[in-house]
């Protein structure tokens, strides 16, 4: 078991986490939450062993401990025997049996070989090629030098290289940043098998609900322990929150009863004692700040209109550089508030896609036809690198709209997040997060009809994704958006294209359904549910199998559904009923707080006394219910998941 005792983080002099204080039991998938800025990177260093604690002892036993490298490899191997490399047990393993068969030590070839089969050493080349081929890499792409792939791709090497090697503590920061949809389902999957305890850091919603058994949020320097993922961190902070204003509201009410009746009676001979003693029950009450809002970043996005209809037609679109192709014969019509999400493992072209149909690329041949005078706003992956470092946002938004008055341009920039000094310092040393929300302000400020965002929340935190998401689900224009985030697809698109094979497909079915079509569409598991345009009907015996499926799995999926129902019956009616109670004595304290609020209650002493004790009772009752609901909540949470999940494998 890891457990933090009273620790304290700092990084470069600023003080990050304050006397910590939390347990993480071995097997638990830990989603480590907080702003940009907060600490949990500087968390996952003392976790390492990289960082001495500035105050408070840490107690990490695992020895085997693998963090996600952030910095982008280097070698001429190729990339199969560079993830192969990354297991030092396997490595020395090697390297003792070619001794051994050097030195024709008959005794030390035979121990060699029982060492190299006890690490499984016969099919750790089959084992590194399947992980490799999970997160996207073909047959000739693991064949290539490491220093021959692309920064994205080498990244990758990175999280092949922590998932190879043989783990207790897997230490993960923001693993699905370079992958695709395809990808990250496949990571999902993977994490969700494995034996040791892990800690993510992730701004992907819907990752860290499929994979978190818990949840550690630094907020403020504090480090606070939830149950569930993100989603569920979320609404048990907010009830966490309500319960620390209605405490907050009451304490002031106290207070403000303490302090009548110290002004009033504190010249009274007769009442002088009861005075001080309220005097001191007035020092003993600490009132709460209020909690801060989770959500740091709000915008609202413009209204559009009238606009032409079809936005944009792209017919018999050959697309690719030079003279390769990448993408043949698409055809896709973009409509006034249509809402399309592009999906499909990297390196199939959906960014050529992309960059042709806004006019980057030239098409190789066929049409892409924008209708006359629309404002297309295009995100790009890398347009955070067109920024000018020694520039700052409010000048780059000068820049592209010289006749606008300064305080509009300042108005502008404070709803992404740049606010006061924030407008006028450099962007160099910015984050990445707050770079990306510049480029979203200067891409949306000539108000597009048409939003075309290529992997926009690459570098958001959460919740600047929430509000990307809020803003861009009450647009009413057109979007075209690739992106592996689900939260983000699931709020703002209602049709799905594939990128596959060399070709743009509609996708007939939800997220889900494509989930499940990538497992069965593996090598030999068939082809997806789709017509091989974009925009058309698919026949019956296109749909007939794909469909049949998706019914078995609904069906199996509602069996589930009965059998959760039936598991958390009795917790969720327990956690009603506490919730009554708790409305009962919230209410009830409340009336009594009003009562001993007046000073006129106080000259019968015997009545005062009994709504005291009655209000201490209540207090207590409903400390005891909020503590009883929790409990409840962390076993509905663990019987959610153990029926999800199923038995772990050993």
């Amino acid at each position: 078991m890891i457990r933090l005792r009273g620790v304290s983080l700092s990084r470069g002099g600023r003080a990050l986490i304050a006397d910590a204080t939390v347990s993480i039991s071995p097997g638990e998938r830990i989603a480590l939450i907080g702003a940009n800025g907060s600490g949990k990177t500087t968390l996952l260093s003392a976790l390492a062993g990289d960082l001495a604690p500035d105050r408070g002892d840490i107690d990490q036993p695992w020895r085997k401990v693998i963090r996600l490298e952030q910095s982008l490899p280097s070698s001429p191997l190729p990339a199969w025997r560079f993830v192969l490399d990354s297991d030092p047990e396997l490595v020395a393993a090697r390297a003792e049996l070619a001794a051994a068969e050097q030195s024709h030590d008959g005794l030390a070839l035979a121990h060699a070989h029982d060492h190299w089969n006890e690490l499984d050493g016969h099919s750790a080349e089959a084992r590194c090629r399947a992980l490799l081929a999970g997160l996207g890499f073909s047959g000739a792409d693991a064949e290539q030098p490491v220093d021959a792939l692309s920064g994205g791709w080498r990244m990758r090497l990175n999280l092949a290289r922590a998932l190879f090697g043989p783990s207790e503590l897997l230490l993960l920061d923001e693993p699905t940043n370079h992958l695709d949809l395809d990808a990250v389902l496949w990571l999902e999957r993977w994490l969700l098998r494995y034996a040791g305890t892990a800690l993510i850091v992730s701004h992907d919603r819907d990752f860290l609900d499929k994979v978190a058994t818990a949840s550690l949020h630094i907020d403020d320097g504090r480090l606070v322990r939830y149950a569930g993922g993100y989603s569920e961190f979320e609404r048990l902070r907010a009830l966490h929150a309500q319960q620390a204003e209605r405490k907050r509201a009451s304490d002031a009410a106290r207070i403000a009863h303490l302090q009548s009746f110290i002004e009033r009676f504190r010249a009274k001979a007769t009442k002088a004692r009861q005075a001080q003693s309220r005097i001191k029950a007035l020092e003993k009450i600490a009132i709460a700040a209020p909690i801060r809002a989770l959500r740091g970043v709000s915008f609202a996005l413009h209204e559009v209109g009238d606009c032409p209809d079809p936005l944009l037609v792209a017919e018999e679109l050959d697309a690719g550089y030079g003279d390769t192709a990448i993408l043949r014969g698409v055809n896709l019509t973009v409509r006034r508030g249509a809402r399309i999400g592009v999906l499909g493992r990297n390196g199939a072209g959906k960014s050529t896609l992309i960059r042709t149909l806004v006019g980057e690329l030239p098409p190789l041949s066929g049409s892409v036809r924008p209708s006359r005078a629309i404002r297309i706003g295009y995100f790009a992956q890398q347009g955070i690198d067109r920024l000018r470092p020694a520039e700052s946002p409010l000048w780059h938004l000068q820049h592209i709209d010289p006749q606008a008055r300064e305080q509009v341009l300042r108005d502008r920039l404070g709803s992404f997040g740049f606010s006061g000094e924030d407008a006028t310092r450099p962007v160099g040393p910015m984050s990445g997060g707050e770079k990306a929300r510049l480029s979203l302000a200067l891409m949306l400020h000539h108000e597009p009809q048409l939003l075309v965002l290529d992997e926009p929340t690459n570098h958001l935190d959460a919740q600047t994704r929430d509000a990307l998401a809020d803003a861009l689900a009450d647009f009413d224009g057109a979007v075209l958006l690739v992106s592996h985030d689900r939260y983000l697809l699931r709020a703002t698109v209602d049709t799905l294209l594939v990128v596959r094979d060399g070709g743009l497909q509609e996708f007939d079915g939800d997220l889900d359904d494509y989930a499940e079509w990538l497992l069965k569409s593996r090598p030999g598991a068939g082809e997806p549910p789709a017509n091989g345009q974009a925009g058309g009907a698919l026949r019956a015996e296109d749909r007939a199998e794909p469909v049949a499926d998706r019914r078995e799995a609904r069906r199996l999926a509602a069996e589930r559904r009965a059998r959760l129902a039936a598991l958390l019956g009795p917790v969720e009616r327990r956690m009603q009923a506490l919730e009554r109670k708790l409305a009962d004595a919230e209410a009830r304290l409340a009336e009594l707080d009003r009562v001993l609020a007046d000073p006129v209650v106080y000259e019968d002493g015997g009545r005062a006394a009994e709504f005291t004790r009655e209000r201490g009772r209540l207090a207590k009752q409903r400390d005891e219910c909020e503590h009883d609901w929790l409990e409840a909540a962390a076993e509905r949470d663990r019987l959610a998941e153990t029926e999800r999940d199923g038995p772990r494998e050993a």
